[in-house]
Order: structure tokens, then C-alpha cells, then sequence
């Protein structure tokens, strides 16, 4: 852990692109202001706990209704497939 000292109106970056400012002191109470990108979330470690709970608890619920196959089944009919219109070609892979 690494430990600074800083006074109001100083900030700390880390990894170039998060700004951590000193906004104010008070007593026991530090304002902090974060500057980070909007793809990198910031949260108060206790909200942060409740997320990963939240979604631990998520994870372990069993899924509610079996999703439908994306994979279409064999033409067994003995039907003709489609064919493409217009001046669409079909290529067949041997």
C-alpha cells in the first residue's frame, strides 16, 4: 500500500489517467474528487461490496426459462430448399 500525504487543492494520478484531487479537510473528513474515464467505474467500497454480492447471488440463481437453439434443424422433408433471388448466388462448399 502505498501511503501520501497531501494537503487541500493536491491530487495524485495513477496510471495516467485517473486524478484523485484533495478537494477539502475537515476535522476527520477528507473531500476527494476522482477524475477517471467513463469505462472505468468508481465507487465507495461499500457500494462496490454490495455490487460483487449482487452479483455473486446473480451467478448462482438458476436460469429461468431455456433459451431457444440458434442452430436451424436438418431439412428432412425432402422438400426443395430456397433458392436466392435476384442475382444472389449460392456457393457450394465441397
Amino acid at each position: 500500500m502505498l501511503i501520501l500525504s497531501r494537503k487541500s487543492g493536491e491530487s495524485l494520478v495513477i496510471d495516467g489517467r485517473v486524478i484523485v484531487k484533495i478537494i477539502r479537510t475537515d476535522g476527520d473528513t477528507v473531500k476527494v474528487g476522482i477524475e477517471a474515464p467513463a469505462n472505468i467505474p468508481v465507487h465507495r467500497q461499500e457500494v462496490y461490496e454490495e455490487i460483487q454480492k449482487a452479483n455473486r447471488e446473480a451467478a448462482n440463481q438458476a436460469p429461468l426459462a431455456k433459451l431457444p437453439s440458434l442452430v436451424k434443424p436438418k431439412n428432412t422433408s425432402g422438400s426443395t430448399p430456397l433458392k436466392p433471388a435476384n442475382n444472389q448466388h449460392q456457393t457450394k462448399i465441397v
